[in-house]
Parts: structure tokens; C-alpha cells; sequence
């Protein structure tokens, strides 16, 4: 019955296994790693700026500059991905950004200091839509969208880490930021097990004419589940394929060709706008609130709070992107996230800072978890990494330009221009979103 159905499609109607389940882990502890490490810089710019004397300029350029190197990573990493694999991009990418991350706590000055986080960007660029493409391509097709959200919500666990280490340890004297540099370094181990331990993409391996470890990782895959089950799941598969929608482009060999250029165009607003909002928002609230009279303490306590929201939200998304689908899902969030900024721009006492830092948080990363999950799904396999890499890469544009508008902005108009601009921009990525086709339960290659 197997001959019956191709690799891509023995993999999309096996159950969730084990094996799935490790991916699953063994990508998301990656994924929040990454998280970690983009929060932390929110904490260490509060603290520099108190501890260094550093001023507004200094660290906004400072949280930029990371999203500088993360633009070229993401875009780069997307086609090395296409090249030489899922894993190793993933692997070389947690490597990269450990090792830099540690070398940061070294650092005697802001110039060095703002070089190596540059370097740091390169590696997270890199990593994110690799390893949510890789999730994306074993994921059982009816419950796909779910499981690249599940991947999302580690960025949750990563944030709020940050968000313990900043509280905890940026605050413990003038060196806790260093001490929680070295804490990042962790990824750098964490690559060895990524290595080894995970699968690489059957579509690429296929892509690539390896069709040996192909079936070698499928048949893998497929001892975790009861003979006599799977041959039941064949012979219902076998029928269903001829019912099912389909996307197969797999004669498209640019992400700019007439069949793929207009969700291209769409997937690239969607995401510059949501990166604006978000970054310039979540990197910049800890030093804002120590701006509006709090302590260090006290914003570190506050944001901490606020971060705790981002879990509930990916736990609504999760569930509504196979019940709804990504495209409603994605736009319900983005209006929520619309609404929240408004919210959290006219809040002026410590409950209201709260209460719309939690919406903001709930519905803004929610929104991250459903734009994470349509990007793969948009492209054929061959150019799925370059899609997805170049996306995740013109967004970073925008969290290159959002922390360094935060000071002009609050300058110029206060919390309400700057949060009124943010929930504009989340405004145009919904309407933008309702322009990508669904593609909810579709066989994505032929």
C-alpha cells in the first residue's frame, strides 16, 4: 500500500508519534533559546543605560543592531537551508549565535558590545524560519498548523527566561548583565544535540535526489506506529487523497513568479508590519517604564507579568488555526493586537499598564504563532526555505527601524503617537493577511 502513496504523503497521514513529538521539542528548546537571547537585550538596555550612562540613541542603536544581522540571517539562512539542509542551518545557526551571545559578557565598551550582537543577529535570523519550516514539512497535514504554532509558543518559555534572568540577575549588581550574557551561551552545546538528534526534511532530501535516507527517515517515522493501524490509515488515505485540496507549484522556481508573487507580496507586509509593532513595543517596555518612574526592579516585575500573558495566547491560536484557519486566525489576532496598542498607549496607572501589557502580550504573540504557521505552507518545497527565509528577512527591516523611531517618536507625540503607529501597523497586516489564500488541510506538494 505504501508504493501507493508518495514519501510526503505517508508522512502527512501518519498520527502524531514519538518521533514527532522529539521533533517538536527538540525545535522548540531551540526556539526559545533564541527567545531568550532576543529578550535579554530588552533587560541589558535598561540596565546599560543606568549602569553605563548610556542614552536614548545609544541603546536603541544598540537594540537594532541585532535585528541588522537577524535581516541578513533570515534571508540567508532560508536559501543555505534550500542548499545544504534544514539541521544543519538549525545546528550552525545555534552555534553561531551561543558562542557570540558568550563573548558579549566580555565586552568593555558599547562598540564591542554592539559588533558581537550583530554577529548574534546573524545566528537567530537565521534559525527561526529554518526550524519552523522543518517542523512545518513533518507535521501530519491535519493538525500541521497547530504544531508550528506549539513551536511558536516556546518563544513564550524563551521571553519569559529573559524575563526571570532580568529580574533576577541583571538586577544583582553592576555585572548582572554579563552574567546573563554567559547564561545565552547555551545554545552553543544545545547545536550538538540539534546535529544529531534531529531528522532532516524528507522534501529536501528528496529535492536533493537522496531518496535512500528519504525513505530511510519516513520508515522511521512509520515504525512508531502499530503495523495493522498503519495499513488501516493507508487504505483510508488512498481514497481520501483524490478529494483532498492541493497546492503543487513544482515547476515555480522563484517566490516572485505569477503563481506565487502576490502571497509573496502579502507575507512580506504581514510580517514588516508585525515586526515593527512588536519590536519596538516589547524591546523598548522595560526601559519605558523606567522612563515613567519605576525602578528597575519594578519595570523588570512589570514585564515579567506582561510576558507571562504571551502563553495563553499561543494556547487560543493553537486551537483556533485548525478550527477557524490561518488566515481568520491570523487576523482575528492582529485586531486584537491593534486594539491592545491602543490600550497600553493611554495607560497611566499600574493596573491599566498591566492589563493592556497582557492583551498586548496575548494577542501579538498569538498573532506571531498563526503568521509562522502560514509562511511554509505558502510555497512548494524547493523554494519553501528562500519563501520563508526572505520574509522573516524583510520584516527584520522593520525591527531594524523600530527601536531607533521609539525615542523620536515619545519625544515628539508621547506614548500615544508611538503606540498609535503600532496599532496601524498591526491594522494594514490584518487587511494584508486577508489576501493570502487558506490553506488549512491542503496537500501542500504533488
Amino acid at each position: 500500500m505504501d508504493q501507493q502513496l508518495s514519501r510526503n504523503q505517508r508522512l502527512d497521514r501518519l498520527p502524531v508519534t514519538g518521533k514527532h513529538r522529539r521533533l517538536l521539542l527538540g525545535s522548540g528548546i531551540g526556539w526559545a533559546l533564541d527567545a531568550m537571547d532576543v529578550g535579554l537585550i530588552s533587560f541589558i538596555m535598561a540596565a546599560l543605560a543606568v549602569h553605563w550612562g548610556l542614552n536614548p540613541t545609544q541603546t536603541s542603536w544598540l537594540g537594532s543592531i541585532g535585528f541588522v544581522g537577524m535581516a541578513l540571517g533570515a534571508t540567508f539562512g532560508g536559501l543555505l537551508a534550500d542548499r545544504i539542509g534544514r539541521r544543519q542551518v538549525f545546528a550552525l545557526t545555534l552555534f553561531v549565535y551561543g558562542l557570540a551571545t558568550g563573548a558579549s559578557a566580555l565586552a568593555t565598551g558599547l562598540g564591542t558590545l554592539i559588533a558581537l550582537r550583530f554577529v548574534v543577529g546573524l545566528g537567530l535570523g537565521a534559525e527561526l524560519p529554518v526550524a519552523s519550516t522543518l517542523v512545518s514539512e513533518f507535521a501530519p497535514r491535519r493538525i500541521r498548523g497547530r504544531m508550528v504554532v506549539i513551536l511558536e509558543a516556546f518563544w513564550a518559555l524563551g521571553w519569559i527566561a529573559a524575563a526571570l534572568i532580568g529580574a533576577f540577575v541583571v538586577t544583582a549588581d553592576d555585572n548582572g548583565w554579563r552574567w546573563a550574557l554567559a547564561i545565552g551561551m547555551v545554545p552553543t552545546l544545545y547545536a550538538i544535540y540539534v546535529r544529531k538528534g534531529l531528522p532532516e526534511s524528507v522534501r529536501f532530501l528528496e529535492d536533493k535526489g537522496r531518496h535512500g535516507e528519504a525513505e530511510q527517515v519516513v520508515t522511521a517515522f512509520e515504525a512508531e506506529v502499530d503495523p495493522t493501524e498503519l495499513e488501516r490509515i493507508d487504505a483510508a488515505e488512498v481514497q481520501r487523497l483524490h478529494d483532498l485540496p492541493r497546492e503543487d507549484f513544482a515547476e515555480a522556481t522563484s517566490i516572485w513568479e505569477k503563481t506565487l508573487r502576490r502571497r509573496t507580496a502579502a507575507l512580506w507586509i504581514v510580517w514588516f508590519c508585525v515586526n515593527l509593532s512588536y519590536y519596538g513595543a516589547f524591546i523598548w517596555i522595560p526601559s519605558l517604564l523606567v522612563a515613567d518612574g519605576f525602578t528597575l526592579v519594578r519595570s523588570f516585575q512589570f514585564t515579567l507579568i506582561i510576558t507571562l500573558a504571551q502563553l495563553p495566547g499561543y494556547a487560543v491560536a493553537a486551537w483556533l488555526i485548525e478550527v477557524w484557519g490561518r488566515r481568520s486566525t491570523l487576523a482575528a489576532f492582529l485586531l486584537g493586537s491593534a486594539a491592545s496598542a491602543l490600550f497600553f498607549g493611554t495607560a497611566t496607572t499600574e493596573v491599566t499598564i498591566i492589563a493592556a501589557g497582557c492583551l498586548l502580550s496575548f494577542f501579538n504573540l498569538g498573532a506571531w504563532g498563526a503568521l509562522y504557521a502560514i509562511g511554509p505552507e505558502l510555497y512548494p518545497s524547493h523554494v519553501r526555505g528562500a519563501g520563508t527565509g526572505a520574509a522573516a528577512g524583510f520584516g527584520r527591516i522593520a525591527s531594524i527601524i523600530a527601536p531607533l523611531i521609539v525615542p523620536p517618536l515619545l519625544a515628539f507625540g508621547g506614548s500615544i503617537a508611538l503606540f498609535g503607529l503600532f496599532s496601524t501597523a498591526f491594522l494594514i497586516a490584518a487587511v494584508a493577511t486577508l489576501t493570502l489564500p487558506e490553506q488549512r488541510g491542503k496537500v501542500l506538494d504533488a
